[in-house]
């Protein structure tokens, strides 16, 4: 473990363990150098010592990337999206470099490129997992990385906080052009989005043992947030649902991909641009607020646990501010 050797007037000690760097100091006196020797002995059972930097010499950044995506991606439950994600990235020149000289700056220039592809608020979604990946090589895998590096990127652009509603007509529209599709589900899971503001996810995975039709309450219980809700149903979230059989015990047969890929057709068919099916919760929930739910109440069906994000997805129409001011006065 300790080495000491007399080198002239002088005691070195060096003071060396596998995977963390050799540390050492000169003494004039041989009983300094012992205490010191014992002191850095106890440090690398501790695992305290200086961890080995030429080790960043050998580990390429793809090298994280590929064993972040095997050993923690399938982990999440949006495992699948973020592996598609981590393995376009390693198509980039980024990932060729070793960590010892990977810096901020090679993000930047990495950021530059994506943001000629993506809008900067998918761009910072998408480097979330990387960020953490560095976290996680510094606290797990014992990789002696001194910074994260992309703590230090940043984004010019603001936060883009979509204001998308249905406008007038839009609704017929969409039903008719639903209405024409092969299969009648897509119209359920259509009304159902605007009675409950699911998320088109939460949809596709529902349960029928998560339904209480009799109680008329729909308990979900993984959400993108990780907390469990329980929504009550209205009457017209009561009629949304299908008639009840079993498709793996799912209410209905679409995945999330098949509804995304139903709205696209629907939206192109009823010549409507720009309005996503997640749009759809943003319509319910300030439909709620427009009802005259409380925050409280609002936020009880839609799961949001912050009273800042949720009115995010709150937009009144001038229609419904007009009407009450009228009423009001």
């Amino acid at each position: 473990m300790a080495t000491i050797r007399q080198r002239g007037k002088k005691w070195q000690v060096q003071v060396r363990r596998v995977g963390s760097g050799a540390v050492s100091k000169s003494f004039l006196r041989r009983k300094d150098a012992d205490a010191w020797a014992r002191q850095m002995e106890i440090q690398a059972d501790r695992s305290e010592l200086p961890a080995d930097g030429s080790v960043l010499k050998t580990v390429k950044l793809a090298d994280l990337i590929t064993r972040y995506r095997k050993e923690m991606t399938p982990k999440k439950r949006g495992g699948k999206i973020e592996d598609a994600v981590l393995a376009r990235m390693l198509l980039d020149p980024i990932c060729k470099l070793p960590l010892s000289v990977l810096r901020p700056a090679d993000f930047a220039r990495y950021r530059d490129r994506r943001l000629a592809c993506v809008a900067p608020t998918t761009l910072k979604r998408q480097l979330n997992p990387v960020q953490h990946m560095f976290e996680i090589a510094k606290r797990d895998w014992a990789i002696p990385i001194k910074e994260n590096p992309i703590k230090a990127l940043r984004f010019s652009a603001k936060l883009r906080m979509r204001t998308r509603r249905l406008n007038p007509g839009e609704l017929n529209k969409i039903m008719k052009a639903a209405r024409s599709c092969r299969r009648s589900e897509i119209v359920q899971i259509i009304q159902l989005a605007l009675a409950t503001g699911m998320r088109r996810g939460e949809i596709a995975r529902m349960q029928w043992k998560d339904l209480d039709t009799k109680r008329r309450l729909l308990t979900i219980p993984v959400t993108k947030n990780g907390h469990a809700r329980t929504i009550p149903l209205s009457n017209d979230a009561i009629k949304a649902l299908p008639k009840r059989c079993s498709i793996d015990g799912r209410v209905f047969s679409k995945t999330g991909n098949a509804i995304h890929l139903a709205w696209d057709r629907i939206t192109e068919r009823a010549g409507i641009s720009d309005l996503r099916f997640h749009d759809l919760r943003h319509e319910a929930i300030s439909r709620f607020f427009e009802l005259g739910l409380t925050i409280p109440e609002v936020a009880t069906i839609s799961g949001h646990r912050d009273a800042t994000m949720l009115l995010r997805y709150a937009h009144a129409s001038s229609k419904a501010v007009f009407k009450k001011l009228n009423q009001a006065a």
